[in-house]
């Protein structure tokens, strides 16, 4: 029996009922549906919800899922090939900033491949940073995606760290160049005048922590800028949203040690920062400039918009993503071990301006 696209679709192929031992691929059920691959995969792995994929959409591609045995076939290309087509993703937590956007990005590469994925978040906890890859290799994925997270030597699948900073010979790892980062960010305030920068730097906990203050410092003093200690201070609550910037900034000016600009950790601090230097009157960046890090989603929309140093945070997600399926797949073309760098951006919105000093 053989069984036709929708009117309309002409470029669709026409498909057979696979016989017994053939199996049907993704790419085949999405050329007969008209539809993409990545929106066939949604659908088939529950994600059709998540994006807004259309009732009607998510009946036919069901309804010829079943018809051509679709997922039969994958269960048995799984026993074929001995993987499970499933991936596990580490992070330290979900919210609307650096993970998700991470998150985006490695969907966007592994359902176009029709690969599952989870995800778990461990907080920075180290009972879960020790339990989670287990309990990931017991589930028996192909390979995990550790997103700002240290991995143990003893993993046994194929890693991708992003932002990992822990090189091992058993993972590749996708990071930043904070060099480059650094000196945007530093080069921007001294143009502006600003002489006297305060720092608030990443929790310990964080992989990029010690790499980006290693960078700063590096570049700080070939542009002769002085880092004064008194005007560095490091986050401490391990809340992803504002609220530590807010606490790290309020310390800051308690120090009643004069400054005219904030280069902070990321974007979320920033806007914690930007709020407690309102509340003591200061008006961002008549009084104080304000620099973040990351380009997260709500940085154009805070009130200023945050100028900030542009990580490629969803490039980064497919990259680590395409990455892994390399190694899953053997296909040669980076050993681990390796390092991929990416480069980032410096956008100038409303956050910053000439010191008033």
């Amino acid at each position: 029996m053989t069984k036709k696209a929708n009117p309309g679709h002409a470029h669709a192929e026409k498909l057979t009922r696979p016989v017994a031992g053939k199996s049907i691929a993704l790419k085949e059920l999405s050329a007969y549906l008209s539809l993409s691959q990545s929106t066939v995969s949604r659908v088939i792995n529950g994600g059709a919800k998540a994006h807004r994929i259309a009732e009607a959409t998510q009946q036919r591609v069901l309804e010829a899922a079943a018809s051509f045995g679709y997922e039969a076939n994958v269960i048995a290309r799984s026993l074929r090939q001995k993987r499970t087509f499933t991936v596990g993703v580490l992070v330290p937590e979900i919210s609307e900033g650096y993970s998700t956007a991470v998150l985006s990005g490695i969907e966007d590469a592994l359902l176009k491949e029709g690969l599952f994925y989870f995800v778990a978040s461990h907080r920075h906890h180290e009972e879960l940073l020790a339990e989670y890859p287990r309990l990931m290799i017991s589930r028996a994925v192909d390979g995990i995606i550790a997103v700002d997270t240290k991995m143990s030597e003893e993993v046994r699948v194929p890693v991708v760290a992003v932002s990992g900073h822990w090189h091992n010979q058993n993972s590749i790892s996708v990071e930043l160049d904070h060099i480059q980062a650094a000196h945007l960010a530093l080069e921007h305030l001294q143009k502006l005048g600003h002489q006297r920068i305060a720092f608030i730097k990443g929790q310990s906990f964080s992989s990029d922590t010690s790499r980006r203050w290693k960078a700063i410092r590096e570049v700080a003093k070939k542009l002769g800028i002085e880092i004064h200690p008194e005007l560095t201070i490091q986050l401490v609550s391990p809340d992803a949203g504002p609220e530590p910037g807010h606490q790290a900034t309020q310390e800051l000016l308690a120090r009643r040690i004069p400054f005219s600009a904030i280069f902070s950790f990321n974007d979320a601090s920033a806007v914690g920062a930007i709020t407690a230097l309102r509340e003591a009157g200061l008006q961002v960046p008549r009084d104080v400039s304000v620099v973040g890090f990351d380009d997260v989603l709500f940085a154009a929309s805070s009130h200023p918009a945050l100028t900030t140093v542009r990580q490629p945070l969803r490039q980064m997600g497919q990259i680590a993503a395409t990455t892994l399926l390399g190694l899953i797949q053997g296909d040669g073309k980076l050993a681990p071990g390796s390092v991929i760098t990416v480069h980032p951006e410096f956008v100038i919105r409303k956050s910053t301006t000439r010191s008033p000093h």
